[in-house]
């Protein structure tokens, strides 16, 4: 018997044909748990702009009072005004000790405003820039969120806990390389964690990889777990491609650095210029802080202080992280949360150093990788709780208790977490912390006759303020760190403290001034004329002797408390 043939398949049109593998690839997707696309799901849009609407929010919010302006803020600011002016990579001489591509990125974000209002241009209004900083992190981790497959909810909770943290409150309001640096880093991952796979999108990840390093340099030791995160999500067939493809652009992009100091002849070190070895071993061979589990150690201060605003972030993510490592062989969430666990892990032991030095926005670098992997913590506890259907022969009461069950640990959670978030954030959206920096800078304006021929030594946060008063950018304002070690500011005060009219004795200059001669005797040989706030952060404005002794008007004592 002749067997009857086969029926002849079915021809669906091309564009069919395409909207068919897209249904079908969709529906697999799904039943995979992989993410779907952001741009086109509306719950994940209207959650994450729900949150991100409430970040930049609270985060905005008294940003110009609270917390206490920062040296490194000033500094940083200073060098993009720099840029902006023309006047080079830095407001004194550039010494590689960090490659300027964080600065310049901070000159482009505040360009406009210092544009339309020039006076604009000091730290506390400027801090304005770092609120799209952070709700462009904060969009990228919800995005990364997704693309390693973790539920919706899971997803909006990283992104609030990395937004709404009074750690991150704090540290994210401030002008700090590591919070552009951070962001950077968000894209390399959510490119090489891409579900489309394209080999563009790998090499994209190295690019972005190479800028966030050339940011801020430390975010060289989070490379391997982006590797990570590239090798899990990448396609078998073109893996070798996207990695090389990817480590060949971070590379060339990475290269630029030394090379730039190769063609100005300021690679090595050599008599009357700096060099990039000197920075590279002067940041290598800084005095470190001790350790961080020591009680008495500097290390530990800055833990502390950490600690002070958020527990759960810091404590509960590393926690986490480490739970995920260890159980990425039976665990899904685990292996797709690899990179980011991996990255918190590292960044971790690099904090704990006992040789090293730990600066106090350390922990920005961190804040995204902890607040993804305890996320994925939780909804890896809710899976397990949940994943099993009610068998036929089980009652419904043990199906109801396991939901139960959920409820009661989130409830908890809440319990703990959201009294002690209100504290920390309640003290960033009430408290005034730069009434006494505001009130210096004011007095500096009003209150010195010929500031365009006067010499006062500030420190970083205030220098952008006295030039906006009239002092001259370097001989007039200088900052007092340079008044004993730049050969170039020295060189014009010959004779020392005597060549200095004013210090602004901010708690910054009086803690360093033990170590810096000319600082140290301007201050021996002055007198407060004016005094803003009480205690350990008042700021002293103080006349040299050599300007003319107590019995002028202006060397009246004003405290302005």
């Amino acid at each position: 018997m002749t067997p009857a043939p086969a029926p002849a398949p079915v021809r669906i049109p091309a564009q069919r044909r395409g909207a068919a593998d897209t249904t079908s690839t969709t529906a697999a997707a799904a039943r995979r748990g992989a993410p779907v696309r952001f741009r086109s799901s509306r719950p994940d849009l209207l959650l994450c702009g729900v949150l991100l609407l409430a970040i930049v929010l609270v985060q905005g919010w008294n940003i110009t009072n609270f917390p206490t302006l920062s040296d490194d803020e000033g500094t940083y600011l200073a060098q993009a005004w720099a840029v902006q002016q023309g006047r080079g990579l830095a407001h004194y001489t550039y010494w590689y000790d960090h490659p300027p591509l964080g600065w310049i990125q901070i000159a482009g974000l505040t360009y406009l405003p210092s544009l339309l209002v020039p006076d604009s241009m000091t730290v506390a209004p400027m801090r304005f820039s770092m609120l799209a900083v952070s709700a462009a992190s904060a969009v990228l981790l919800y995005v990364l969120a997704r693309r390693l497959w973790l539920p919706r909810w899971a997803a909006g909770l990283a992104m609030g806990l990395f937004g709404l943290s009074p750690l991150s409150v704090v540290l994210q309001r401030e002008i700090f390389l590591d919070n552009i640096a951070v962001m950077w880093m968000l894209l390399a991952f959510c490119l090489a964690a891409s579900p489309s796979r394209h080999l563009w999108h790998h090499f994209a990840s190295g690019l972005a990889a190479a800028t966030a390093v050339l940011t801020k340099e430390t975010m060289l030791v989070v490379l391997p777990a982006l590797l990570v995160t590239m090798w899990r999500h990448s396609h078998r067939d073109t893996r070798k491609f996207a990695v090389t493809g990817a480590v060949t652009a971070c590379a060339l992009i990475g290269l630029t650095y030394p090379l730039y100091a190769l063609l100005n002849a300021e690679l090595l070190p050599g008599a009357g210029h700096v060099s990039l070895i000197d920075g590279i071993t002067y940041q290598m061979g800084r005095a470190g802080s001790g350790f961080i589990l020591d009680p008495g150690s500097g290390s530990h201060g800055v833990f502390e202080s950490w600690l002070y605003y958020d527990t759960v972030l810091p404590l509960g993510g590393l926690a986490g992280a480490a739970l995920l490592l260890t159980t990425t062989r039976w665990s899904v969430t685990a292996r797709a949360l690899a990179g980011p666990a991996l990255a918190a892990v590292i960044l971790a032991l690099v904090a704990l150093r006992p040789s090293g030095y730990l600066p106090a926005m350390y922990v920005i670098q961190a804040l995204p990788f902890l607040a993804l992997v305890l996320a994925g913590g939780a909804a890896s506890v809710t899976h397990a709780v949940l994943r099993r259907r009610r068998a036929p022969g089980e009652r419904r009461v043990f199906a109801y208790g396991r939901w139960a069950l959920v409820g009661v640990l989130a409830a908890s959670a809440a319990v703990y977490v959201l009294p002690r978030w209100y504290d920390g954030n309640r003290t960033a959206l009430t408290v005034d912390a730069n009434a006494p920096y505001r009130q210096a800078a004011a007095w500096l304006g009003r209150e010195v006759p010929d500031p365009a021929s006067t010499r006062v030594l500030v420190d970083d946060a205030l220098w952008l303020d006295a030039v906006h008063q009239g002092f001259a950018p370097g001989p007039g304002a200088i900052w007092f760190y340079k008044a004993d070690l730049d050969p170039a500011v020295t060189r014009t005060l010959p004779r020392g403290w005597q060549d200095i009219d004013y210090v602004v004795s901010s708690p910054t200059v009086r803690r360093d001034a033990v170590t810096l001669p000319n600082v140290k005797a301007a201050l021996e040989h002055s007198t407060p004329v004016a005094v803003f706030g009480t205690g350990e952060d008042r700021i002293e404005i103080r006349r040299t002797d050599r300007s003319g002794g107590a019995d002028q008007g202006t060397d009246r004592a004003v405290n302005g408390s």
